[in-house]
């Protein structure tokens, strides 16, 4: 059977680069993409970093830059992925902006931007990879949540944003249950997760980010970007066949809401 192949947004920093090295590992064909410049709130920029992750693990991957925002870049992207793989297996929607604030906080630019890459990209991505999925017999797509998504104080927008991926994800579901393209969530959660985002709530410095101590998880240790991959590598493969609509929490009860019980 040929290798898989999988596109992964936001996958310049972090968590996104991660998962893209991860597949790469496993054996995916990874089309990995994302923006050049920061945007708000994040400190992930270019794909440099990402192919020294890639050339330090002895894997490849095709590297884009593109607006997960922007209909035409989405098209090219998937575009180029059928050009050269001739397929489209799985899609990791990973790319997000997270500016905290209130909805006084947040004025109606950084509204529409925050929804536009995480809630908007996620649609677009989605809308773009499906017809090729469902022609070649099935697919699997995994959106990247957030326990904000529940609601949480001072993140607004991204709680809005975040919200909506769980019920767009369920109808995706619903709506290509009998085509094979499964859907499903996974949450970060734990505290421990770098990614260009939560790095850059501290100000860009990785380190005083880790310092600053994490809730943990069952393992007991704070789970990091290779767990949260572990389990989309999962849902992306075949042994995950019959899993469609469900939500994977790694970490420390980040759907649920928290808080991680108590040691007795």
């Amino acid at each position: 059977m040929p290798s898989p192949v999988t596109i992964v947004s936001g996958a310049t920093f972090g968590l996104g680069a991660t998962v893209a090295v991860e597949l790469a590992r496993r054996g995916h064909r990874v089309v990995a993409f994302g923006l050049a410049e920061r945007q708000v709130s994040s400190i992930a920029e270019g794909t440099g970093g990402l192919r020294a992750a890639l050339d330090a693990a002895g894997v490849d991957a095709d590297l884009l830059e593109a607006d997960v925002s922007n209909a035409a870049d989405v098209a090219r992207v998937v575009g180029r992925t059928l050009a050269r793989h001739g397929r489209i297996d799985g899609l990791v929607n990973n790319a997000a902006i997270g500016p905290l604030g209130s909805v006084l906080d947040t004025d109606e630019a950084l509204f529409d931007r925050v929804v536009g890459v995480n809630l908007k990209g996620t649609y677009l991505m989605s809308r773009a990879v499906l017809p090729p999925m469902i022609g070649q017999g099935g697919g699997a797509i995994v959106n990247v949540g957030s326990g904000a998504g529940h609601g949480k104080p001072n993140m607004a927008a991204y709680a809005a944003s975040k919200g909506g991926i769980f019920a767009l994800s369920a109808s995706m579901a619903y709506d290509h249950f009998h085509a094979h393209v499964r859907v499903n969530v996974v949450v970060p959660g734990g505290g421990g997760i770098v990614s260009g985002m939560s790095v850059g709530r501290f100000g860009g410095d990785v380190e005083a980010f880790l310092r600053r101590g994490a809730p943990g998880s069952a393992a007991g240790r704070p789970a990091g970007g290779v767990d949260v991959a572990n389990a989309i590598a999962f849902l992306l493969s075949d042994e995950a066949a019959a899993i469609s609509g469900t939500v994977v929490d790694v970490g420390c009860f980040a759907n649920q809401g928290g808080p991680v019980p108590t040691r007795p």
